[in-house]
């Protein structure tokens, strides 16, 4: 975990562009806090006032003006130190949250899984909150404690030094219990982030998959879950409770013995008498003085519980910051190199040669695959679950890198194209359709401006999505609700095929396009396929081998490895793996047409 000094580094990075405001306002705290202390000794000078013979009420008037204005003076420096704090404050954290979610963006499938989704969720949200926290309120706190605190200690001596050292022989207590409870405390509140980041990833997977839990009855198995990392959620947070409730209560204790032993102390100082075998001459401190001694001794304990409670939110403000750190510093494992290209006036040929790839270590899912596929074909692949078809249409668009042999798009390497530019002429359509909160128009368009309400309907005519979608109030403007729930597989994926098309690319993927589609919607979606295959290459996965007879290559793969080639007749007639696949799901076709009859 870094330390508290690196992490204040990486903080100042942030703090930089806004040094001055900073400076400003902590120039404020000062006349605020100097102005503050006026308090007690403009009381010492009424109580002088009135110890007088002669009582001069327009002098007692004028002390109180000068209090008025002050407190008046104070309000407004803080109005305007907490306004200019603000906005520096919300900057740092936009800055922040961007460089998280540009970060985030920028991973490769395989990192955002290897964290549960809430923490991630937590460091953009929770933890950047807790972190502002940290800049608005505890910096300038702690700042003006500090500050009232040397202050304060100043004054006292010129008032009286042994009253003052007296006072100080409680100080190495308070530090020696200040620092244990840091210590402690700091493992506590990083337990209950870490346990909110939890709680967190377990809620964000569970309520998106909360159908699937319904459907196998497991909410009582669910909530045990949920239970566990609740409760210890819960420990965590009374041991952060236990930890601060024994702290405040001796800085308290410490500051009533204080109260008790500086009036005691002060009596004797006032009226004369005898303490530690010292005799003490009468009105040795004015009793004028005493009062503005005293007055300075609350707002010298003030700080120091107020310093107690801060250690609360800088523990857990570090914690925060560790957290952001750490996201921000998961390396984007695929670069674009240094001398990528852009794409311009691609063709479409894309070749594999040789291409080994493992998810990990060496259990290879591809193995020495080579296959070409030329401009505006069409090329299928088939085979068992696990073969790798999936693979290599991830592959293509660098969700993965390969661990040896090359994958050429127009005779170009792939890890010599920039990853934008690829991805910006492939268009992809997966079996889990992802739809957006907003409207039909938005989730097409991908909220791209350019693309016009004509060409959305022109796409959508086009992949036969038109139909249902004018049937709906408000048609493209029609709210899509999370995830698309409000709408059937089926127009989900035809809603798919046309933000695929209006964004016009040059190479399409469908990767199980109609694994879970319904018998009349697959014959809109085959004839959206015939029309599409005149776009440009594409690529098809696909277990219903009814939707890749018309491919111009069908490539079977076996265990990561291809065993056939060819168009479906060619594959038919060789009587391999191919022909064994289309057997057994032509029958399982009769099979169920027979049970239905």
């Amino acid at each position: 975990m870094p330390k508290n000094d690196s992490i204040l580094r990486r903080l100042y990075v942030y703090i930089k562009p806004h040094l001055l405001t900073f400076i400003i306002c902590f120039l404020m705290v000062i006349l605020i806090v100097l102005l503050d202390l006026l308090g007690p000794f403009l009381q010492g000078i009424i109580v002088s006032i009135l110890r007088d013979d002669v009582i001069v009420y327009s002098q007692i008037v004028f002390v109180l003006v000068i209090y008025f204005i002050s407190l008046i003076l104070s309000s407004i420096l803080t109005y305007f130190e907490a306004m200019k704090l603000q906005v520096a404050c919300q900057s740092i954290m936009y800055k922040m949250r961007a460089d998280l979610l540009n970060n985030l963006e920028n991973l490769t499938i395989a990192q955002i899984n290897s964290q549960p989704i809430g923490r991630y969720v937590s460091a953009v949200t929770s933890d950047t909150n807790n972190l502002n926290n940290f800049f608005t309120n505890v910096i300038v706190n702690l700042l003006k404690n500090l500050l009232t605190l040397i202050f304060v200690l100043i004054i006292m001596f010129i008032i009286n030094t042994w009253l003052t050292l007296i006072i100080l022989t409680l100080t190495p207590i308070i530090v020696i219990s200040t620092v244990y409870f840091k210590k402690y405390s700091r493992r506590a509140y990083r337990n209950v982030r870490k346990g909110i980041s939890d709680v967190n990833a377990f809620l964000s997977e569970n309520l998106s998959g909360i159908k699937l839990t319904q459907v196998f009855n497991q909410e009582k198995k669910k909530f045990a879950e949920f239970q566990v990392k609740n409760n210890k959620l819960m420990r965590d947070d009374i041991r952060q409770i236990i930890i601060f409730s024994i702290f405040r209560p001796l800085i308290y204790s410490l500051y009533v013995l204080s109260c008790i032993i500086i009036i005691y102390v002060g009596i004797i100082f006032v009226i004369g008498g005898n303490i530690f075998n010292i005799t003490i001459n009468p009105n040795t401190i004015d009793l004028a003085l005493f009062i503005v001694f005293y007055g300075y001794i609350v707002k010298f304990f003030d700080p120091i519980q107020q310093l107690a409670d801060q250690f609360n939110t800088i523990q857990s403000s570090f914690a925060s910051a560790e957290r952001i750190f750490d996201v921000l510093d998961i390396k984007v494992n695929i670069l674009d190199s240094d001398d990528a290209i852009e794409l311009n006036d691609l063709k479409g040929d894309i070749e594999f040669r040789n291409v080994w790839f493992a998810y990990n270590d060496e259990n290879w899912i591809l193995k020495d695959v080579s296959f070409t596929v030329n401009a505006g074909q069409t090329a299928a692949f088939v085979g068992a679950t696990g073969a790798g078809k999936t693979t290599i249409l991830a592959l293509i668009v660098r969700n993965y890198e390969i661990q040896r042999g090359q994958i050429l798009i127009d005779g170009i390497d792939i890890r010599r194209i920039k990853i934008e530019s690829l991805r910006k002429n492939i268009g992809q359509m997966l079996q889990d359709v992802f739809l957006f909160s907003g409207t039909i128009y938005s989730n097409i368009t991908m909220r791209d401006d350019s693309i016009s309400l004509p060409e959305v309907k022109k796409a959508c005519k086009y992949v036969n999505a038109c139909d249902f979608i004018e049937n709906l109030d408000g048609e493209y403007n029609y709210v899509v609700k999370e995830r698309g729930s409000n709408f059937s597989s089926g127009q989900r994926q035809l809603l798919s095929f046309a933000r695929t098309i209006v964004h016009k690319p040059k190479i399409m993927i469908l990767d199980e396009a109609t694994a879970n589609i319904d018998t009349e919607t697959e014959m809109l979606i085959q004839d959206s396929l015939e029309k599409m295959m005149n776009v440009g290459t594409m690529l098809i996965v696909a277990h219903r081998l009814s939707t890749v007879q018309n491919a111009d290559k069908i490539i079977v793969l076996h265990k990561g490895e291809i065993v056939e080639e060819g168009n479906h007749m060619e594959l038919i007639n060789k009587k391999g793996l191919y022909y064994s696949l289309y057997e057994i799901q032509y029958k399982n076709i009769e099979h169920n047409e027979e049970s239905l009859n």
